[in-house]
């Protein structure tokens, strides 16, 4: 099967965790800023699709070469094996995006791309007239930094963080690839207690979950890279029956969430049915304050309000002291938070044994992470 450079797209501060898990499926791969490069055939698009939980798209890139002029744009383009990607009858939309570039007409951009692409596919099918564009859906992006123009087809369709389980959500949800990316920047342990004591519309549990019983992300929903004649249907198939075969169904988990808003703890638990989770996570209405655990050497993960509104900012500040002063007795376990609060350990009453930044959206925030005791080794 033909091999494609590919790339999967990450949002700030997670690449290191993407490349983990493209290495993970079996892939070398080359980290920069946002993307992840990686060779890979029509099975390695169906897997990583399926498998990457914290990647946000898998990109085909057609070509990448300087471009500083609109005639250098089209040549370049008409230049690449169009051919050996899109049918006769391929659907294919441009979009484009342009930062420091000369040329920094997108919607230009977009249409020398398109026309290039139709040149080279009229000259290969011999044709002189236009293309019905009835066929499979092709995204193509061309992207240019700094002169230098990226051309990629999408293999995803909707960005990976929707998983299909979302049946509602609340004022801001978080993205599902960042829920999944909290998880596992912890030490948590499928046969550990997992608690999310700000759970919104679940998504922390219901990823947790995922990840705890080997449940493929993207197993549940379809990409648009399937239509494709490229990869062959028995591909698919192939893939899915893989993630079915290594998921773990009897791993018992002890997951909760709770959240002070019980509309919201109704809308998790109808999230956790829709995943097909609904009996593995409990969840229920009740203040962080109130929290108390019977087990020991479990797992906290929170993505408590921030405060960002300035009339929420004293009560989210208290809520942070309260929270401190509950969590004390909890020290076998391991507590991460993650805040845009600058002043969060201070009011914590404690300072983090590690952070990390990441964004959450386009909000700057900083990962505060407590590591509790570590449990004792078996006995022999």
């Amino acid at each position: 099967m033909k091999k494609y450079d590919l790339i999967a797209t990450s949002a700030m501060g997670l690449e290191a965790i993407v490349a983990k898990e493209v290495r993970d499926l079996g892939y070398d791969c080359n980290v920069e800023n946002g993307r992840i490069s990686f060779k890979g055939d029509g099975t390695a698009i169906a897997r990583s699709n399926l498998w990457l939980r914290t990647a946000d798209r898998i990109k085909i890139k057609v070509g990448e070469f300087r471009a500083t002029s609109f005639d250098e744009l089209f040549e370049k383009t008409k230049a690449l094996p169009w051919e050996d990607f899109l049918p006769e009858n391929a659907e294919f939309p441009v979009s484009g995006k342009s930062v420091k570039s000369k040329l920094f007409s997108v919607s230009d951009c977009q249409a020398i791309v398109k026309k290039a692409i139709v040149a080279r596919l009229q000259n290969h099918y011999k044709r002189t007239t236009w293309f019905e564009e009835n066929g499979p859906k092709y995204k193509i992006e061309v992207a240019l930094l700094k002169d230098v123009a990226t051309i990629t087809i999408d293999t995803s369709g909707a960005g990976l963080h929707k998983r299909g389980y979302r049946a509602d959500q609340g004022e801001a949800p978080l993205k599902e690839t960042l829920a999944a990316a909290l998880v596992l920047l912890t030490n948590w342990t499928a046969d550990r207690p997992f608690i999310d004591p700000f759970c919104g519309s679940g998504t922390i549990p219901i990823e947790a979950a995922l990840i705890g019983q080997n449940i493929a992300p993207g197993f549940n929903r379809e990409f648009i890279s399937e239509d494709w004649p490229i990869i062959p249907t028995s591909v698919w198939e192939q893939a899915r029956n893989e993630a079915e075969d290594l998921a773990n169904y009897d791993q018992p988990l002890i997951i909760t969430g709770s959240d002070i808003d019980h509309r919201m703890v109704k809308i998790a638990e109808e999230n956790a049915f829709e995943a097909g989770l609904g009996d593995l996570i409990t969840f229920k209405q009740m203040r962080v304050q109130d929290l108390t655990v019977k087990q020991d050497y479990g797992v906290i993960v929170g993505n408590p309000p921030y405060g960002e509104r300035l009339g929420d900012k004293p009560a989210v500040e208290q809520m942070y002291r309260e929270m401190g002063k509950a969590f004390v007795p909890l020290d076998t376990w391991s507590i991460y938070m993650l805040t845009s609060h600058p002043e969060f350990e201070s009011l914590y009453g404690k300072p983090a044994t590690k952070k990390r930044k990441l964004f959450n959206g386009f909000i700057r925030t900083d990962y505060y992470q407590y590591w509790g005791k570590r449990p004792p080794r078996p006995q022999e």
